[in-house]
């Protein structure tokens, strides 16, 4: 791995080589990672980095534009047919991107828009006056029922007439439930809003059929290419046809350049990968372990956020266990056991410290890991907490980790092709 970069730069080599180390020695549970196929990362590295080129197939900048046509085109047939969409932008360089895009092909700085609440579920893009979405439009925020801690639609539909916003914002970062698509569409139509879907988080258990499709209700569907997805770091836009040639515009010359070909044709053949019995085969395990780590936790004590889990994900209230985030994120850290403190839904704590953690089991099911492996998990993330102060306890759950983690190699899993 990286020959040349090991003759030419070492120190750089070596710090590549260490992380690579951590992934292979590590139980990696953080939600939004996956680990990506070695076409991936062949195509990411590619030649294609060598061109430059803005606009759209047949509608170029550049001279030269022939070949990367036909993989642009290529890629837009795939995301189309994977997704049923009538239209699809893939050139967008992120998830958030992708986000902005939507929302300069269709509202103005001022416009009041409804997204989900950061601290209940919601992404930084849906509204936060930390990013420039909260900064550069009127966010007017829905969340969560506190009893049940779902989405408190009710309410939703409240605020959406009580606001009449031009667009209405689905999706989330650290939601575990399905999301009443169907509902919000009917909501935002009721008051003649756009209606934008984000299932970043989601978006490979949608295209393996195990996870209701935003498609069919949305206007604008975006997505990151990487988490459940499993591919390329970068996003894309689906939407119907009548708003095909504003989210064009709005993407370029609106808020990017050129575009990313090596990442562009990454993407082409994540969207292709994501069209495999193997793919589906591990999108439902992922689901599976999922629930099956949920229950584990349960069973220790820790309390889940809604009772349990519809995707890859689980949120897990600390309370119980008389931790924080910070401190159980520190902790699991130190055995090679990666998750990320969260917020829970009406979290006391502030967001650096927070009540919980957000778990994932994309990555590790990549691997090979089962439900089996996920009991595994659960008991040494319960033999963490019960001994988050004993430096001799917590060594040996370090080894545990380390020989389960080695038992599934890096890339000796379901998309070692």
């Amino acid at each position: 791995m990286l020959k040349t970069v090991k003759e030419k730069d070492f120190e750089l080599y070596k710090i590549v080589e260490e992380e690579l180390n951590r992934q292979k020695t590590g139980l990696e549970m953080i939600a939004s990672e996956s680990f990506v196929s070695t076409g991936i990362m062949e195509l990411q590295g590619s030649i294609l980095t060598n061109k430059t080129m803005e606009g759209f197939p047949g509608k170029r900048y550049h001279a030269g534009h022939e070949v990367i046509d036909k993989m642009e085109i290529l890629g837009i047939q795939r995301a189309k047919a994977l997704f049923g969409a009538d239209h699809a932008n893939i050139q967008p360089h992120s998830g958030s991107q992708a986000n902005q895009c939507v929302y300069a092909s269709i509202i103005n700085p001022k416009d009041k828009v409804m997204g989900m609440r950061l601290d209940q579920g919601g992404h930084l893009t849906h509204g936060s006056k930390a990013n420039f979405s909260g900064k550069i439009y009127d966010f007017i925020s829905y969340g969560l029922d506190k009893e049940t801690e779902l989405i408190d639609y009710t309410e939703l539909e409240r605020l959406a007439n009580k606001h009449r916003p031009k667009l209405i914002v689905a999706g989330a970062s650290s939601y575990p439930r399905f999301i009443d698509y169907e509902r919000i569409s009917n909501i935002a139509k009721s008051i003649n809003a756009y209606f934008l879907v984000d299932m970043a988080h989601v978006a490979g258990l949608v295209a393996a059929g195990i996870h209701p499709s935003p498609v069919p209700y949305a206007d604008f569907v975006t997505s990151t290419t990487t988490k459940t997805l499993a591919g390329a770091r970068g996003g894309f836009i689906l939407c119907k046809n009548e708003f095909s040639k504003k989210i064009d515009k709005a993407t370029f010359p609106g808020v990017q350049g050129s575009s990313h070909l090596h990442i562009m044709a990454a993407k082409t053949f994540t969207f292709k990968n994501a069209m495999t019995d193997e793919y589906k085969v591990c999108m439902k395990q992922v689901v599976k372990n999922a629930k099956k780590l949920s229950d584990a936790l349960q069973k220790k004590g820790f309390r889940i956020v809604s009772g349990g889990t519809d995707n890859h994900l689980l949120l897990v209230d600390l309370r119980p266990k008389k931790l924080t985030g910070a401190q159980l994120e520190e902790a699991l850290a130190f055995v090679g056991i990666t998750v990320n403190r969260n917020m829970i839904p009406f979290d006391p704590e502030k967001p650096m410290i927070t009540s919980g953690v957000r778990i994932g089991t994309t990555a590790m099911t990549i691997k090979g890991m089962k439900e089996r492996e996920m009991e595994e998990i659960a008991e040494m993330i319960n033999k963490v907490a019960e001994n988050i102060n004993d430096k001799g306890a917590l060594d040996k759950i370090k080894e545990n980790a380390r020989d389960l983690a080695l038992k599934y190699p890096l890339y000796h899993g379901y998309f070692d092709f």
